[in-house]
């Protein structure tokens, strides 16, 4: 499942590319050949800047060579790069006193980030962990966005959990986005996995993540009296090739055919967390799926998305041309989307796509 926002090494605790380490060496010998061949120019002052510059990539004992060997190029007239005397030797080892500095708090920076980076990512992943290729006889691939620049977890959810009813699965959407929203998705993704063991009816488990918002909403802050989410429920039994699908609220399940495309048409349902039991829960929608049949879950940070003339997303209408491209069905769509919306939607978003293989179906 793909999940991270590509960034560059660097900025995610890595060492520094080759290039900032190699720029104050090229620095350090063009200025000194551009002395050399221009002696009537004073080029060789422009030297006391490299401690500086090193000090962005090489930690304090590197900072340090490279303010020694700045202070020997200007200070020893042999050498012919500079004449530097008294106070302006002083002013340089100033500089490069202070670049070590630098480079030490900065390696220090670097450090606690990484550790700090890395407890954060191992808690994201710990609230929603990837979904593995294959859930029972069910095939799962998914992918997620954050909308918040840096972090694995937003507003939006899904899981494939099996259990002794069948394969289940959740896709979802609760209130607000970002890390704000970490808690409401752990809390419903908690009750999901217990209901996927516990209930027999996939409409227990809608209304055991209904009550669970609740109960949240209840405990939770004054200033935000109301918690709910959408969600989409869907249900493979064992030993047959077909599918149940519960909405609350959710678009549309997608069914992919072949080439041709379909809103899978459920009985819709109000959002979870707004007290619904009993009758009031959708009753679920029964669906024969044929071999090589998809099923495309998403949230609505897909749908939502706008191009720059405003137009929302068309998704159902894409599909069909992405659907035989090589890096997969969700790769696909998202690499469209980025183009569509000139560099990825503002909103949360997750893609599940879920099948079943011709060998796991049965004659019902």
């Amino acid at each position: 499942m793909r999940r991270v926002r590509e960034e560059p090494g660097w900025l995610r605790g890595e060492p520094p590319p080759r290039w900032a380490r190699i720029a104050p060496v090229a620095a350090t010998v063009v200025l000194c050949l551009a002395q050399w061949f221009t002696p009537g120019a004073e080029l060789g002052y422009f030297l006391a800047g490299i401690p500086a510059v090193a000090a962005f990539a090489y930690g304090a004992t590197g900072t340090a060579v490279f303010a020694t060997a700045v202070l020997l190029l200007l200070g020893i007239p042999q050498l012919g790069v500079a004449h530097a005397r008294g106070t302006d030797l002083a002013t340089v080892a100033v500089v490069g006193l202070l670049s070590v500095v630098i480079a030490w708090v900065r390696h220090r920076r670097d450090a606690q980030l990484v550790s700090v980076r890395t407890a954060a990512e191992a808690a994201q992943l710990a609230v929603l962990p990837p979904v593995p290729e294959r859930v029972g006889p069910v095939r799962c691939t998914g992918l997620y966005r954050a909308a918040q620049q840096g972090t694995l977890v937003g507003g939006d959810l899904f899981d494939v959990r099996a259990g002794p009813y069948g394969v289940r699965a959740v896709v979802g959407d609760v209130q607000g986005h970002g890390l704000a929203a970490v808690g409401t998705v752990a809390a419903l993704l908690g009750a999901f996995r217990e209901a996927v063991l516990d209930d027999p009816e996939l409409m227990a488990v809608a209304a055991r993540l209904d009550r669970r918002l609740l109960r949240d909403a209840e405990d939770g802050p004054l200033e935000h009296p109301e918690l709910f989410a959408t969600a989409v429920l869907l249900e493979f039994p064992p030993g047959r090739d077909l599918v149940r699908i519960v909405s609350c609220g959710h678009p549309p399940v997608l069914l992919l055919r072949g080439r041709s495309v379909s809103e899978v048409t459920a009985e819709p349902g109000p959002p979870l967390g707004l007290g619904l039991t009993g009758p009031d829960l959708p009753q679920p929608t029964e669906l024969r799926l044929l071999p090589g049949d998809r099923l495309l879950a998403h949230t609505d940070g897909v749908t939502e998305a706008r191009n720059a003339a405003g137009h929302f997303y068309p998704l159902s209408l894409r599909l069909p041309a992405l659907t035989t491209d090589p890096a997969g069905l969700v790769s696909a769509v998202w690499r469209d989307l980025e183009g569509f919306s000139d560099g990825g939607p503002r909103d949360d978003v997750a893609l599940l796509v879920l099948s079943l293989p011709p060998s796991a179906a049965a004659t019902p």
